[in-house]
């Protein structure tokens, strides 16, 4: 059994482990939002054309395409749902491209070179289905309605297969038969709910404004229902097309666009959705989309470098704002990026196949991963309070809270997300870890006064729902300071006085340092002496020569500003002759 294992594998660095015994290696990283199951395959191949799964006998059929000589032999690897080879089919001298498995699981259809055959899904013996016109570039397969459609492009070289004219065929009492639809590009198929199939265009030199279209094809019938072209008038955003999926209930239709990310549209009329999904993390090129047979999930696959997901599980609502899985897949544990038309769902959402390549693109890994099947709730308990009482600006603060959550404790610490509105607007502050316990602290340091209202969120993930969110508004003070001074008791009018003193500002660092007045008082009356400006380490000295004798009182005070109050300190001195 060529797999392995890992239990926590989400977006992060990568950690080489050693798979004892077995001569392979595997990755570890902590998990983001939750901890599914992943087993990873190396295929057998270095070259990739289509996926398909039967759920009925629970296999995973994979395809590679070996177009490179039109004598070349094909393969389509067996694996089941737990990753374990059960057998190669090879094609001989005839490369393998479309898959197809029938609505029952009895048959898995696969295009080949110049026929489309049948394999049964237990004996894997094969059958010839029809004849098909001969094809050098690889052939998209579907089977929709009970009958199986496929493309021919018309092309005698990989060199015209970008922009080889492509004719969509379909297969009627065994024999092929023209649709009279055809257009240029390898034309991507896609079949779904109601008896209905897309088929969608790429972009290419013959093709600078590529379209989705939707077939109803019921009753042996193939009418043309909606269809889209995405530039503009001036040909800006033009489809860029990867791969296309219908929901579950056949309700949306979801297009994997390089240059868009994920659109997400109404099938009835391809119009966008009243509400889309996300972009796409930065860095990340749309590749591969899929809906889970359950209508729970949608996985998105991509091309990215580094930590960047390359996949985003997440709930196919796309007003569900649970937080997604993601997975970085990174080097030669894991490839590098999903390749297009490289995913497809158990009908139960119970695993997500998902095909990933090299950047070099010569080598392919089949991943199984098994999201989480339950979600249990969360609350916030108890409020928030927070420290010290009484917060001032440019101070730390602690807002401090608790996050109850069902079921068994999570892989991995849950996060919260907080944030801080006052006069200046919202501002984010990032996400901060729950404890074991529940409890999470959010820091801060507010810089205006006034009031400020703290948010907490947490988002949920596949394994927990969100909670509702929980607020408290803290009032936010002027930072204190404080005058000291030292001064002699006594003094005379020869000798002069000298004070010393120090400035002390909490909170915010003052933009420029403090300047002090000085005011004197004697029985002569009170009167304003020359300014001090605080040194840098917030000492100052006055020195005064009295005017009269007896009692004199110095007053130093400073008048505060938009963030700091004011101080004042005196100190009086008896003055001799």
């Amino acid at each position: 059994m060529n797999t392995a294992h890992r239990p926590r594998r989400l977006a992060a660095t990568l950690l080489a482990a050693a798979l004892a015994g077995a001569g392979l290696t595997v990755a570890a990283a902590p998990a983001a939002h939750a901890a599914p199951s992943d087993a990873v395959v190396k295929l057998p191949f270095s070259s990739y054309s289509a996926l398909a799964v039967d759920n009925v006998h629970q296999r995973v059929f994979v395809a590679d395409s070996n177009v490179g000589y039109y004598l070349n032999s094909g393969t389509i690897a067996v694996y089941n749902f737990d990753g374990e080879r059960l057998t190669t089919i090879i094609t001989n001298q005839a490369h393998v491209s479309g898959l197809a498995v029938s609505a029952d699981g009895s048959k898995l259809y696969a295009g080949l070179r110049d026929r489309i055959e049948a394999y049964d899904t237990t004996t894997y013996q094969r059958t010839t289905v029809a004849s098909a016109g001969t094809d050098y570039c690889g052939r998209e397969l579907a089977q929709s309605s009970g009958q199986i459609y496929f493309t021919t492009p018309n092309s005698s070289s990989l060199s015209q297969c970008a922009t080889a004219e492509t004719r969509l065929e379909g297969v009627v009492n065994g024999v092929p038969t023209t649709t009279g639809w055809l257009d240029y590009g390898d034309l991507l198929l896609e079949a779904g709910a109601g008896d209905r199939m897309l088929m969608g265009q790429p972009l290419n030199a013959k093709a600078a404004n590529p379209f989705v279209t939707v077939y109803d094809t019921g009753n042996g019938a193939l009418v043309r229902g909606a269809a889209r072209r995405f530039a503009d008038a001036d040909g800006k955003g033009a489809l860029d097309l990867k791969d296309l999926a219908f929901s579950a209930d056949g309700s949306k239709v979801a297009v994997a666009d390089a240059t868009a990310g994920t659109r997400l549209l109404n099938a009835d009329d391809l119009s966008d959705a009243a509400t889309g999904y996300p972009a796409l993390p930065s860095g990340a090129t749309a590749s591969s989309v899929a809906f889970s047979g359950d209508g729970k999930y949608i996985a998105r696959g991509a091309s990215a470098t580094g930590s960047t997901p390359d996949l985003l599980v997440q709930p196919a609502d796309p007003a569900d704002s649970t937080a997604p899985l993601e997975f970085a897949f990174e080097g030669s544990l894991d490839g590098d990026k999903v390749v297009p038309r490289g995913m497809e769902w158990s009908a139960d959402g119970s695993r997500l196949f998902a095909v990933t390549t090299n950047t070099v693109g010569n080598q392919y890994w089949l991943h199984i991963i098994q999201p989480p099947a339950v979600q249990y709730d969360a609350r916030f308990t108890g409020g928030l309070n927070h420290s010290p009482a009484q917060a001032v600006a440019g101070e730390a603060l602690a807002v401090r809270g608790k996050l109850e959550q069902d079921g068994p404790a999570p892989a991995e610490p849950l996060k919260v997300k907080a944030t801080r509105t006052d006069a200046n607007g919202t501002h984010e502050l990032g996400t901060f870890t729950v404890k074991a316990d529940g409890s999470f602290t959010v820091l801060d340091e507010p810089d205006l006064v006034g009031d400020a209202t703290y948010r907490v969120s947490y988002l949920g993930d596949l394994t927990h729902r969100p909670a509702e969110d929980i607020t408290t508004t803290v009032p936010v003070g002027k930072a204190p300071t404080s005058i000291a001074l030292t001064a002699p008791e006594e003094a005379s009018m020869s000798s002069g006085i000298e004070i010393t003193g120090a400035f002390t500002a909490q909170g915010k660092a003052l933009p420029d340092r403090a300047v002090l007045k000085v005011v004197r008082t004697d029985r002569l009356g009170t009167g304003t002496l020359s300014s001090v400006t605080v040194a840098a380490d917030g000492t100052f000295t006055i020195n005064d020569i009295p005017r009269a004798r007896r009692n004199v009182t110095y007053t130093v005070s400073w008048p505060g500003d938009d963030l700091h109050s004011a101080s004042t300190a005196s100190a009086t001195v008896f003055v001799t002759r």
